[in-house]
């Protein structure tokens, strides 16, 4: 029998669910911002970091991002959201992922959520 190849998994903070997966060359990552006080420029620079923490662990990173899928919950908001995403990922376009920017009814008072892929490796 062939041998497996290992799916790695980051632990989530809710009971059944994973923060990040990597298989092979692929990582994924979902994060929200944990503290909801803030306001969408403060939330978003939280789900940043928890997004660099988990694609850390799967042995990737911002700049290894293949796709990235945003959720808001004011969509009136993605001006000042976009503001804070140029700052995260940067001005080399080399690094700029494939984004999205949904607007969804987010659970509690979360007012972003954002899922990504990148490479490993």
């Amino acid at each position: 029998m062939a041998e497996e190849t290992p799916i790695v998994r980051v632990a989530g903070s809710a009971q059944g669910r994973s923060s990040g997966s990597g298989f092979g060359p692929l990582a994924w990552a979902v994060a929200t911002a944990g503290d909801y006080s803030g306001n969408v420029a403060e939330q978003a620079r939280l789900t940043f970091a928890k997004l660099d923490k988990v694609l850390g662990e799967l042995a990737t990173g911002r700049n290894r991002l293949l796709s990235a899928t945003v959720y808001l919950a004011d969509l009136g908001q993605k001006e000042i959201f976009d503001r804070e995403w140029r700052e995260w990922i940067g001005p080399d376009a080399r690094h700029w992922p494939q984004r999205a920017c949904v607007g969804a009814a987010l659970a509690g008072a979360a007012l972003v959520e954002i899922v990504v892929v990148a490479a490993r490796g």
